[in-house]
């Protein structure tokens, strides 16, 4: 599925790690880092990364917070547009994994989802 997203962003010059910064600063909006970081569980260089890479495509920018050290990461125009199109193409291709499966069963695998996640999450707690 990663692999199909990849493909479907790429023709906007995102990937699937891109497409998460964006999809988290269009949903929750105006964001720090930190609270990217803290929703995807990952190392604050490498959303650091990410968002100067959007940043440089005109997607997202940076504008200075109350705090003079940390930065509020907002949605730009572009960044709107480009959203819009790739969420398209997305629900689109979700509908297609989707195919065939009864919404009853599709809304037992959303409510199930999360705890998958946090159980693989406890487990990699447990393994180290």
């Amino acid at each position: 599925m990663v692999k199909k997203l990849n493909g479907l962003l790429g023709e906007y010059d995102l990937s699937y790690s891109l497409w998460q910064v964006i999809f988290y600063v269009r949903n929750f909006g105006p964001c720090t880092l930190v609270e990217i970081c803290k929703y995807y569980e990952v190392e604050r260089p490498n959303v650091t990364r990410m968002v100067h890479r959007l940043e440089e495509q005109g997607i997202v920018e940076q504008i200075p917070g109350k705090d003079r050290r940390e930065k509020v990461i907002h949605m730009t125009e572009k960044g709107e547009g480009i959203y819009l199109a790739c969420r398209t193409e997305i629900t689109s291709l979700e509908r297609q994994a989707m195919k065939g499966i009864p919404e009853a069963q599709q809304k037992i695998l959303f409510e199930l989802l999360p705890q998958i996640r946090e159980n693989l999450n406890d487990q990699g707690e447990e393994i180290h």
